[in-house]
């Protein structure tokens, strides 16, 4: 009840000096005699009447207003009891100016979170190890990430998915998805630069507006995966196939060095030569589908490192070089000053290379020469004119008898052998041009198999130049 008739004073002490000048204005007509002294203080009252009145009503309006702000800058609604008056009415412009002060200030703060949110997110999506597509209704692309460009090539969004991926089994997932489907998955193959497996996931985002996109779609390298599940298919495959005749014939000796044989020194020598030769063979064998296992596993990924070859040639002539001189044969090396370094794995192209004179040492003419012969093959010029990177290419020529051309396209299959006699008793297992293929392949060059009967094959081995900062700048 006191705070009530306090409140009332206060208005009246406000209302006052707002109705004063009409009190005085009726007054004086008062002592004139225009009006009645009963009229004029009448008139006079009612002013004072209506000027607290409305004064009241500003004053509630104006605390309703900063309880409303309050409410807002605290993120909750008003109830009835933040509805009163404010302590003095003189101060509820002041108290309603701080409180929108301090929403504005409560906005710009969660602006900034938001803000530092969408960042955060959009740093997280752009480098996500795995390619990530964001898209609309109408199946066109409207985010994705670096990945993704790495994976599919370089798109400009917004653009169909079939700019960026034209496999019929992807575009029907993605339409189904679209459409109902929650989620789908599919597998398929993409041929360029290399060949590799890829798994695509769509999954369908009901929360999202249509311009900020309606399904998600993310790839997945399976590449590595199904080479592991393929080459332990082929090896079991063709490691019994090529294992079978060593196996069988270890195991004739075997029995014939418990039989017959079992009191002759002279047949158990020679046999024994034998079946150590063919247990040569198998771990030969063994020892070269391992290692074209692990090229395989990791062809999709390009090696990073820089080999210098001309010391490279050099350490392989040289350690090669008493096996060419057991059939009086010679390894000539044609490596030029400025020869530049490669981008690649020396351990790897070092087996490419000894691979290759290997195969050239066995299958030359005796008292011939092989020529290893590197060179700079189309520098091209950047932007600014300067030398651009070169691919360099290494050639390696002997002077056997040749290989007929239809046997060319097939030379680097496993196990394709041109001579199978003559490969399997040189000690051969048809997978060294294989090797050469896969590791070549890892390094993003080529190989290039020349060769007519009567003439020595040309092995060439092109490889590109490692960037540096001259070739890099613009």
């Amino acid at each position: 009840m006191a705070r009530n008739r306090d409140r009332l004073w206060r208005v009246l002490a406000l209302a006052l000096p707002a109705a004063a000048p009409a009190v005085a204005i009726f007054a004086g007509l008062g002592f004139a005699g225009l009006l009645s002294p009963v009229t004029a203080l009448s008139l006079a009252a009612v002013t004072l009447v209506a000027a607290a009145l409305m004064l009241g009503r500003l004053a509630i309006a104006i605390a309703g207003l900063g309880a409303l702000v309050a409410a807002l800058a605290a993120e909750e609604l008003p109830g009835t009891a933040a509805l009163r008056l404010p302590v003095g009415p003189w101060r509820m412009v002041s108290e309603t100016r701080h409180r929108v002060q301090r929403l504005a200030r409560h906005w710009r703060e969660r602006d900034r979170a938001t803000a530092a949110r969408l960042v955060t997110a959009e740093a997280i999506v752009e480098r996500a190890p795995d390619p990530l597509i964001l898209l609309d209704g109408r199946r066109q692309i409207v985010r994705a990430n670096r990945a993704a460009a790495e994976v599919v090539g370089s798109f400009a969004p917004p653009c169909d998915l079939a700019a960026a991926l034209r496999n019929p089994a992807v575009l029907a997932a993605a339409d189904a998805v679209l459409r109902s489907e929650r989620a789908r998955s599919v597998e398929f193959v993409m041929t360029a630069p290399v060949e590799r497996q890829l798994r695509a996931r769509f999954a369908r985002i009901d929360d999202l507006t249509a311009d900020t996109g309606a399904a998600v779609l993310t790839l997945q390298d399976i590449t590595e995966l199904k080479r592991v599940e393929q080459t332990r298919a082929d090896f079991i495959a063709n490691a019994s196939h090529e294992l079978r005749t060593p196996l069988a014939t270890l195991a004739g000796f075997i029995e014939t060095l418990r039989g017959p044989a079992r009191e002759d020194a002279e047949a158990r020598e020679r046999f024994l030569a034998i079946m150590a030769g063919q247990a040569t063979r198998m771990a030969r064998l063994v020892e070269d589908l391992l290692s074209l296992s692990r090229i395989e596993l990791n062809e999709h990924i390009p090696p990073q490192g820089r080999v210098a070859l001309a010391p490279l040639l050099q350490h392989l002539a040289d350690a090669l070089e008493l096996r060419a001189g057991e059939r009086n044969m010679r390894i000539r090396l044609s490596v030029p000053s400025d020869l530049p370094e490669v981008q690649g794995d020396r351990d790897e192209l070092a087996q490419v290379f000894q691979n290759l004179l290997d195969n050239a040492i066995k299958y030359g003419r005796a008292d011939t020469e092989i020529n290893v012969e590197a060179a700079i093959r189309d520098r091209a010029p950047s932007a600014a004119g300067r030398a651009g990177l070169a691919r360099i290419a290494v050639a390696v020529r002997d002077q056997g008898e040749g290989i007929a051309r239809e046997h060319l396209p097939r030379l680097t299959e496993r196990f394709y052998r041109a001579d199978t006699l003559r490969s399997r008793e040189m000690g051969g297992t048809g997978l060294g041009l294989a090797i050469v293929k896969h590791i070549v392949n890892r390094h993003r060059g080529t190989l290039e198999i020349n060769s007519t009967l009567g003439e020595g094959p040309v092995f060439t081995v092109v490889l590109r130049q490692y960037p540096t900062d001259s070739t890099l700048a613009p």
